[in-house]
């Protein structure tokens, strides 16, 4: 089969669909952020939140590199699907190790990374053999990621703080690669202007997984609140939370989302602009939205009496990495600062004065009112200016 064949068509006009199989291999990645919250849950301790950030980092990159190699493959050629299901198989192991992955299944959880993106990226390679300037981003994609699976696997091999600290090597090369255009001594670099992407596609994978993150949210509350007496404290804890959701999901999709696919379509620098709002900034408003699901959670347990510091530090921190990474994100694409969400991390900042003297009840409903505050002055800020 010439490897032509396997690349998405770019004639047709209008993006490329996300396709089906695009939303089943995502659902291994909800028991990903599943299993995330739940870890932060049980260690809320600053090492626990240490390696659960690695950990994140982690899962996002293995997600967020398959969305591009999808953005240049066509999921519906047997061979992308196939390859696409053998990553769901490997991400199922890498995603049942992470509740362990700094204890005996770290080795387990190594294996599966690297196997994930060393792996997808070989196949990219044979796959777009007959596109030159893929060719080459892959080539030396590849290397990068046979360098940092090294480290990766050491990681696993070791213990305590010789695995933190591999990894956290490995995850920073691994991050840092894309900015350096994945250069390669002998090789060069590769320029993000060289990349044919279709930027409303990336756009819907972002907005699906953010999907997948405000579906963890709202399954963490509505589970906790189940077993919980039904008082009246405790459904107030309930519908701040819920509030608090749907905030963040009027922010990211009543206007910005549509906008960005848009705008990224009729960039100069298409492949720069994507690489920096989705592969970088998007990361911040998931782990935003995992964090507050934390949050939530501890309040409706405990909505009553004064504000614990890991409580406060949820409750103020993941809201604050929502509206930074969307903050960012508007600046990678529409080349303008947010007002409204910088007032409204201005306002967080200023709770957290204040967030060891009130109730966890009253904090979750402040920083609702803060998000929902952002909400409604983006909206009135779009319908004056009917701009993002």
């Amino acid at each position: 089969m010439p490897s032509r064949r396997m690349l998405r068509d770019r004639q047709g006009g209008g993006h490329a669909r996300v396709t089906y199989v695009e939303l089943f291999f995502d659902l291994v990645f909800v028991f990903a952020v599943t299993q995330l919250s739940h870890g932060l849950i049980a260690h809320p301790t600053p090492q626990g939140v240490l390696e659960t950030g690695l950990l994140l980092m982690a899962v996002w990159w293995a997600w967020i590199y398959t969305a591009w190699v999808t953005n240049w493959l066509d999921p519906e050629r047997p061979p992308v699907r196939i390859m696409l299901f053998v990553v769901m198989v490997v991400g199922m192991l890498l995603t049942m190790s992470i509740p362990k992955a700094f204890g005996e299944r770290g080795l387990i959880f190594a294996c599966a990374f690297v196997a994930i993106q060393l792996g997808r990226s070989l196949f990219t390679l044979w796959a777009v053999r007959a596109d030159v300037a893929l060719r080459r981003t892959f080539q030396r994609i590849s290397l990068w990621f046979a360098a940092s699976g090294v480290l990766w696997i050491a990681g696993g091999l070791a213990d305590g703080p010789w695995r933190l600290a591999l990894w956290s090597t490995a995850i920073a090369a691994e991050y840092v690669s894309p900015a350096l255009g994945f250069w390669i001594p002998g090789l060069g670099r590769v320029k993000a202007n060289e990349w044919d992407i279709e930027g409303g596609h990336l756009a819907e994978r972002c907005a699906l997984f953010t999907i997948i993150a405000l579906g963890e949210s709202i399954l963490v509350m509505g589970a906790t609140t189940a077993t919980m007496a039904w008082t009246p404290v405790v459904i107030a804890a309930f519908l701040a939370a819920f509030a608090g959701s749907l905030a963040m999901w009027w922010i990211y999709f009543s206007f910005t989302a549509e906008a960005a696919s848009e705008a990224i379509s009729h960039a100069k620098d298409p492949g720069h602009v994507a690489r920096v709002a989705y592969t970088y900034s998007h990361l911040l408003p998931i782990a935003g939205i995992i964090v507050t699901a934390v949050g939530d959670e501890w309040v409706i347990h405990h909505p009553l009496g004064h504000t614990d510091l890991k409580t406060a530090a949820a409750l103020i921190g993941g809201p604050f990495l929502f509206l930074l990474g969307g903050l960012l994100f508007k600046k990678a694409v529409f080349q303008l600062w947010s007002p409204s969400r910088g007032a409204g991390m201005a306002a967080l900042t200023g709770l957290a004065a204040v967030s060891l003297t009130i109730s966890p009840l009253v904090l979750s409903v402040a920083t609702t009112l803060v998000l929902v505050g952002v909400s409604v002055w983006e909206s009135l800020a779009m319908r004056r200016r009917g701009n993002p």
